[in-house]
């Protein structure tokens, strides 16, 4: 099979996650999805382990023609679900792309315009995979499953090639707080590290992350009707609206870029009795993160001292951290490889700050580093996500090399 059509016949799963389910995979087709990649790895020839939680982990064993030489064990990370902005069907399709506009679904005038996408004049002459313009792509993160399983068949294609053991793991549920990731029994892979490919374009290496948090804030009111309101209403939703207006105004994901950390209200339900808002905090830098985390649980206690005890409650989650904390000293080691590899395939190397998370900040935290590489794709989260046909080869290519190289050294 060839890597386009292994590609397009995994988007045809729809595995798009639904946040708050509460279950581990939190949409059935991911275990659809998961089946499916269980039975290709087996042909392939790798031993497979099936998890009810979707998790899928296949092992190709090493073929060394010296079995006492030492070679690295490497585990090859990639997401199921896709992400949670739409949950339609995708109809991806292949256009040859000579410039201008791509035309993604005429009878509705879905238009990918060249002046809001300028990174399509990178390639013309290429193939872009897109969507009809009503669905994800989902190459965020079926690019790299392709990618990784692409490499596979070509080692059983290849067998003179020799290498150490590979670990090729499927985790559900990425996009909604790296589940997945977090549930895998990451010592019983006895990997020496790892990679995902869950970053953008062609050359992208991602070796810092956020440190991520997340606040779940409650006020507590106290109703009363209006005409005998004075002295006892206690608006919860006025509570909510004046801890907001506290943080910083110009930290706000809208404001900031680069390795500018912020503070994001994601979410706000309630009613006068009761009123719950989610809050982010992101930071490059384990001291910055610690601030800011300081400050809301600072803010919290003033409001508390302010208006009574009990006024608010909260629930704090730590996310994921900075992977590039994991990623210093011998631990580089999978960051020059991949950048060595990258350079042999002609690939130009783009190391970037990641304003985001990806699994590989879990495996990193747990003792396992990983990087995280290119799978091609642009506008992930969009209906404009499209896939270069000769960046998806390339990220595949890039998997191939990293393992030759890895039972080289």
């Amino acid at each position: 099979m060839n890597i386009v059509d292994r590609f397009i016949n995994y988007t045809k799963i729809n595995t798009t996650a639904v946040a708050g389910h509460g279950n581990l995979p939190s949409s059935q087709n991911q275990l659809k999805l998961a089946a499916l990649l269980a039975a290709e790895m087996r042909q392939l020839g790798l031993k497979v382990e099936e998890h009810d939680n979707a998790i899928t982990i296949g092992t190709l064993p090493a073929n060394l023609k010296d079995p006492k030489r030492s070679v690295p064990t490497i585990a090859w990370v990639a997401h199921m679900d896709t992400s949670t902005e739409y949950s339609t069907d995708t109809k991806a399709h292949i256009v040859d792309y000579d410039g201008g506009d791509v035309v993604l679904n005429a009878a509705q005038n879905i238009i990918m315009k060249r002046s809001e996408f300028p990174e399509l004049g990178n390639y013309i002459g290429d193939q872009l995979i897109v969507t009809d313009g009503t669905s994800l792509l989902g190459a965020d993160n079926k690019s790299a499953i392709a990618a990784i399983m692409h490499a596979m068949q070509l080692l059983k294609q290849n067998p003179e090639i020799e290498h150490g053991e590979i670990k090729v793991v499927f985790v559900p549920d990425e996009e909604i707080g790296l589940l997945g990731a977090k549930a895998l029994d990451v010592k019983s892979l006895n990997a020496d590290f790892g990679y995902t490919l869950d970053c953008c374009e062609i050359g992208e290496l991602v070796i810092e992350n956020w440190n991520a948090g997340e606040f779940h804030i409650t006020f507590h009111g106290q109703p009363a009707h209006p005409m005998s309101a004075k002295g006892k209403l206690r608006n919860s939703i006025l509570y909510a609206q004046q801890f907001i207006a506290m943080l910083p105004g110009g930290e706000r994901p809208e404001y900031t870029e680069n390795k500018e950390g912020y503070y994001w209200v994601k979410s706000i339900t309630g009613s006068m009795a009761e009123t719950r808002i989610v809050v982010d905090i992101r930071d490059f830098t384990a001291d910055g993160y610690e601030a800011r985390r300081f400050f809301i649980e600072k803010l919290i206690l003033s409001f508390n001292e302010l208006y009574g005890e009990g006024t608010v409650s909260v629930h704090y989650d730590a996310v994921y951290r900075n992977a590039g904390e994991s990623l210093q000293g011998e631990n580089r080691y999978p960051v020059e490889l991949a950048i060595e590899a990258m350079q042999s395939l002609g690939i130009e190397v783009k190391e970037k700050p990641m304003r985001g998370g990806y699994d590989g900040a879990v495996l990193s935290e747990r003792g396992v580093p990983c990087p995280n590489l290119f799978c091609g794709a642009h506008n992930f989260h969009s209906i404009y996500e499209f896939l270069p046909v000769n960046s998806l080869n390339k990220a595949s290519e890039m998997v191939f090399e990293i393992i030759k190289r890895a039972a080289r050294t």
